[in-house]
């Protein structure tokens, strides 16, 4: 399992950046060819990429790419350009219904099968950020074998809401939540979605540890120092992970004499206790993440 704690987002025009992102220590690089590339430049960015890609020092890390959304006209070209054996996934925006997704995943079979990679070797993370997404989400997050996470995206949801986007993010809260509920119920790996203020750290960390109390496991990050944030959050601490410790010795040598629920410290601890605190275990040894 790979851990998802952070996703570094590159943008594919800026052949510095992808230089400079192999020694952040983020979770998963992303290079980018969507939001962060002008109209004008989508081509030069394309074959950026593809020529970035083959020879990206991995260093173990999971490499995405982030192409133009279906309705563009550029997904094909830019699947076309980046579907090669280096490739670890495709981070699809503007997936607004199943249909959506089950098209790219058609797309990535023809590609795979021509270019003699395994088949389901190229994984999908899918962008949840319209009103119609949100309202379809559980969909979405069943559409495809491929899938391994869902990310909401803030700035298109509140677009297609028509509302303005906020620091207090009211107004992302109910989309937020039901993305990450429903990428949980289809055992998907949810992320967040990316705080456009990198220079105020300080509400970037009250408002990811927010997130994660709303059930996401990372952060699609648009900044290196929000990677190094990403990873102490969406990790457990030294006091959780002794909890945890204790809670699964407590329950375990408790299930040997036949309890279903064991006193620890005063406090009950049952099966659903128990797995949360296998989870946090879990968690601390590098999952869940990308299978």
């Amino acid at each position: 399992m790979t851990a998802m704690r952070s996703l570094l987002s590159v943008p594919g025009i800026r052949p510095r950046f992808m230089a400079r992102s192999v020694d952040v220590p983020a979770d998963v690089v992303v290079l980018d060819l969507e939001d962060s590339v002008a109209p004008a430049e989508k081509e030069k960015a394309r074959h950026a990429v593809a020529d970035a890609g083959p020879v990206y020092d991995k260093r173990g890390r999971p490499l995405f790419v982030r192409p133009n959304d279906l309705s563009t006209g550029l997904l094909e070209a830019d699947l076309e350009a980046v579907v090669h054996p280096w490739l670890d996934g495709i981070y699809l925006p503007k997936a607004h219904n199943p249909d959506v997704v089950r098209q790219a995943d058609h797309y990535l079979t023809f590609l795979e099968r021509n270019r003699g990679i395994e088949p389901g070797a190229v994984k999908l993370i899918v962008w949840i950020e319209s009103a119609e997404g949100v309202a379809r989400c559980e969909d979405i997050c069943a559409s495809s074998p491929r899938l391994v996470a869902a990310s909401m995206g803030a700035e298109d949801y509140a677009t297609s809401l028509g509302v303005m986007r906020t620091k207090e993010s009211v107004e992302i809260e109910y989309a937020r939540a039901r993305v990450a509920n429903a990428a949980m119920a289809y055992g998907l790996v949810p992320v967040d979605c990316p705080e456009p203020d990198y220079k105020d750290l300080s509400h970037f960390e009250r408002d990811i540890t927010h997130a994660r109390a709303l059930g996401y496991r990372g952060k699609y990050c648009i900044h290196p120092h929000q990677v190094v944030i990403a990873n102490r959050v969406f990790s457990p601490s030294p006091q959780q992970l002794e909890w945890a410790r204790r809670v699964t010795g407590a329950y375990e040598e408790g299930e040997k004499d036949g309890l279903g629920a064991v006193g620890l410290d005063g406090v009950m601890v049952d099966r659903p206790v128990y797995q949360r605190a296998v989870d946090v275990l879990a968690q601390g040894a590098g999952g869940p993440g990308i299978s």
